[in-house]
């Protein structure tokens, strides 16, 4: 396994980049922001990030993409629809995926695509549900069902694969994202006179965020790798580790982050929260326990 990224993917990754930092919400506040939002979902359809997989991205290309839309909190539909894009490639309509008995990324969506074991089925999208996640809405599943076709034992378990790696580089990006701002409050914050990063409590935190940062991107780089390179069972696998490592790294970080932040971190103002809720809610999507990481291997 090379894990450089090609002059391709390196650019890929920063035109993320930069219309997560363009038009995702630079505060709670602009969560609300509906002309920021139409136009970030003007640009997302726009460049296609939605059907990566039909026009020939691999698992690397979607993680990266995936990763920098969480790191800047991008609250458009994008995960859920790039699956289901992998599920169903190039079909018309405005597709995401259900799990869980929900729709999930759905915002924008009309249509899920349902797995029943291997049976491939598609629904309505129904009315908006409650979520903890502020960047993405879930919906209702309509009750109407249509069978749409049949997945192989290896097309299912690297479709698996995907969605586990997908998730995990949702909640690499955001522990990236809210590990940059509790940086950028350190060198700011002052207390006795001095910015609370000069202080070793607090930077020994940041550090120890950071060495489970690039933990986490080690294992995602491999899982993400392994989607297109590897046997499925063998992908699969490799995506378990890394959502169990990752999940439970992230959900530190945003710990770290808030306690960094001191007072104002507990506050509805604060983004570290908003940082926490997408963890918690990708941590559950495709859920992965330590127990699941060698289950289906002979």
């Amino acid at each position: 396994m090379d894990v450089r990224l090609t002059s391709e993917q390196r650019q890929l990754r920063d035109a993320a980049a930069r219309l997560a930092d363009e038009l995702g919400p630079g505060s709670v506040a602009e969560l609300d922001d509906v002309n920021r939002r139409q136009r970030l979902e003007k640009a997302v359809d726009a460049a296609g990030w939605r059907s990566l997989r039909s026009d020939g991205a691999s698992g690397v290309e979607v993680a990266l993409v995936a990763e920098e839309f969480a790191r800047g909190l991008v609250d458009v539909a994008f995960l859920g629809p790039v699956l289901a894009d992998d599920l169903h490639r190039a079909a018309e309509g405005r597709w995401t995926i259900g799990a869980d008995g929900r729709a999930v990324d759905a915002d924008g969506r009309d249509r899920v695509l349902l797995l029943d074991d291997r049976r491939l089925c598609a629904a309505a999208v129904g009315a908006r549900l409650p979520g903890a996640d502020l960047t993405r809405r879930s919906a209702e599943i309509g009750t109407a069902t249509e069978l749409l076709g049949e997945l192989s034992p290896e097309q299912l378990t690297r479709w698996q694969a995907l969605a586990v790696t997908t998730t995990t580089a949702d909640l690499l990006g955001a522990a990236r994202g809210t590990h940059r701002l509790a940086v950028e409050y350190a060198k700011v914050r002052t207390q006795y006179g001095y910015p609370i990063g000069t202080y070793q409590a607090v930077a020994h935190l940041l550090a120890e965020s950071l060495a489970l940062i690039e933990g986490s991107i080690s294992v995602l780089r491999y899982a993400a790798w392994s989607v297109d390179e590897l046997p499925p069972a063998e992908a699969l696998r490799a995506a378990r580790i890394a959502k169990v490592y990752t999940a439970r790294a992230a959900r530190t970080v945003c710990e770290t982050s808030i306690q960094v932040h001191g007072g104002i971190g507990n506050t509805w103002e604060c983004l570290a929260h908003v940082y926490l809720r997408r963890v918690l809610t990708s941590t559950e999507l495709f859920a992965t326990r330590l127990e699941d990481i060698d289950r289906g291997l002979s």
